[in-house]
């Protein structure tokens, strides 16, 4: 299957709408999988010099504070490109001066070097993403060699069950398509990481109304389906929609459930390899990359 043709089915525009209006805030769903995900971080011994958060108003300020006290003295480089997300995050995340000279490591905003830090942490980020490879581009230029990418996104079986409502209905689908774990391993392996390492686990909520369902919904993401509603719906369609998920998504013990299912992904940045003919260019920062790679191997 060609990248072009990989979900998920994202219209780009949508995507760049969303990126721009979405809230300020940490959903509930986003600070538990960044808890689960930072309770992975036992299985590296690394400790990373310094790491980058890289939507971490989205990805979640609990979620991101768990990572810093796990790595109290390293360096933290915050990515936050839109401005009322970037502002609440130096609101939350930043240091005044004179926090700076106690314990913990500085806290620095805006784009990341490249090759300056040793592991880059995006939770709940690249399933609302048109170009999630253009991202994991960017993630792989910003780690060091030997650094390594967490991250987390949502997989093809969430909201199975609102999937199967709407298309009963003979609505179109509620919400764009998620990426295959297995297409992420794949996409990682083309941008250059190694050894990735692919986890998925399902999470059910459970909701006492329709009206709270939708809100969760709304604070999560938006439906950038490129075959989604051309345009919007009155009262009428409100109160429809309210009675086909309590018709259809209701279950023995009155609630309405959805699952949610959650990918993890972890890969390294392998030292580069020179590509050999009659004649190599080899980048200055490559080549040290490789000699210091080679150094190490002889110790």
């Amino acid at each position: 299957m060609a990248s072009s043709d990989r979900p998920p089915t994202i219209h780009p525009a949508a995507a760049a709408r969303w990126d721009r209006a979405a809230p300020a805030a940490s959903p509930w769903l986003h600070e538990e999988v960044g808890r689960r995900m930072e309770e992975r971080l036992e299985w590296i011994r690394r400790s990373p010099e310094a790491w980058a958060d890289w939507d971490p108003v989205r990805g979640g300020f609990d979620a991101h504070a768990r990572v810093a006290h796990r790595y109290p003295q390293a360096r933290v480089h915050i990515v936050e490109p839109q401005p009322d997300r970037a502002q609440a995050a130096r609101g939350r995340l930043g240091k005044p001066w004179w926090r700076r000279l106690g314990k913990g490591g500085p806290v620095e905003f805006g784009p990341v070097p490249d090759a300056s830090v040793q592991m880059l942490w995006s939770n709940m980020q690249l399933h609302m993403l048109a170009d999630p490879q253009a991202m994991l581009h960017r993630w792989h230029q910003a780690l060091a060699v030997d650094g390594f990418l967490m991250f987390s996104c949502l997989g093809p079986d969430t909201l199975k069950e609102l999937r199967a409502a709407y298309d009963a209905e003979g609505w179109p689908p509620p919400g764009h398509e998620f990426t295959d774990m297995h297409d992420w391993g794949d996409m990682l392996v083309q941008g250059g990481f190694a050894e990735p390492v692919m986890d998925m686990e399902r999470i059910t909520l459970s909701f006492e109304t329709p009206a709270r369902l939708l809100e969760e919904l709304r604070e999560l993401g938006a439906n950038l389906h490129p075959g989604r509603f051309p345009a919007l719906r009155g009262r009428h369609w409100r109160h429809r929609l309210h009675d086909m998920l309590g018709e259809r998504l209701r279950g023995a013990d009155g609630k309405l459930a959805l699952t949610f299912e959650v990918i993890y992904g972890h890969a390294l940045k392998p030292a580069p390899r020179a590509k050999m003919g009659e004649e190599s260019a080899v980048s200055l920062a490559d080549m040290r990359a490789m000699l210091h790679a080679d150094k190490r191997g002889k110790e």
